[in-house]
């Protein structure tokens, strides 16, 4: 598998002091690596250093066969595309027009889109499932609907990677499920993702490798079923852990009943 992005010895974060430790990692087109920390842990901020709005602190961040500092803007977006944990709000465009501004990264200054760009959006509407919604105001969809519509214009960028900020954020359990799904899906398709979150279980439902914050700045990368397991989840999230198993045999992560009873009190 052709290896889209490469960090090695990584720093990053503000006024010359470090969030993490050094970040060496790598993610490969059909792996989708998952960032797992709790909130304000500065996943956030990595995903913005890897993508040049913050400077790193150290280190080498390479897409492809370049370094970040070598591309320009239009090169970086043919490499990855964006989709942050607020998407911008739009409200007034209709899904037609908000995945269009997904091939900007791609047209000469003051040009129009063409065909191509046309067929790349469409192409992307029917890809997650919005064919229904193509003209209808963002304003007027839900929220796990305009999520997709952020992938949707994402991935009509055509970039080989997709990164995204806690993609299921303030979305109900339902919609949860369908965007994991769906990027588990692009994955499939032979793209490489990564994605934030703080839930344990989403890395499970959709993930091949994780990057774990452990406490006092300490990271780990590796793989889902070497990494997602109850020890090292208790040290991430501070609390006792425990796996329990779905019907079907799946495993799910849950707190301890102690910790769950204090939390409720």
């Amino acid at each position: 598998m052709a290896e889209l992005l490469r960090t090695r010895g990584l720093s990053f974060g503000y006024d010359r002091r470090a969030l993490t430790a050094p970040i060496d990692l790598n993610l490969h087109a059909g792996e989708i690596v998952v960032v797992l920390g709790p909130n304000g842990s500065g996943k956030s901020t990595l995903f913005r250093t890897l993508l040049g709005a913050v400077a790193p602190l150290a280190g080498t961040v390479h897409w492809g066969e370049r370094t970040l500092a070598e591309l320009g803007p239009r090169e970086l977006a043919l490499r990855v595309a964006w989709v942050p944990q607020q998407p911008g709000a739009a409200f007034e465009f209709s899904v037609e027009q908000y995945v269009m501004l997904g091939r900007l990264g791609r047209l000469a200054p003051g040009a129009a889109p063409g065909r191509a760009d046309r067929e790349a959006v469409m192409r992307a509407i029917e890809r997650l499932g919005l064919a229904q919604f193509r003209t209808r105001s963002l304003s007027r969809m839900s929220g796990g609907e305009r999520q997709l519509a952020a992938i949707a214009r994402a991935l009509a960028q055509q970039a080989s990677t997709l990164l995204l900020d806690e993609p299921t954020a303030s979305l109900d359990f339902g919609n949860q499920g369908r965007v994991l799904d769906t990027l588990r899906s692009l994955a499939a398709d032979g793209l490489g993702i990564a994605y934030a979150t703080h839930d344990p279980n989403h890395a499970l439902r959709a993930g091949t490798h994780t990057l774990v914050y452990l406490p006092d700045g300490a990271i780990a990368f590796g793989s889902i079923g070497d990494l997602i397991e109850p020890e090292t989840l208790t040290r991430v999230y501070g609390v006792q852990v425990e796996s329990a198993r779905t019907a079907d045999g799946r495993p799910v992560f849950v707190l301890a009943a102690a910790a769950a009873s204090r939390d409720a009190d």
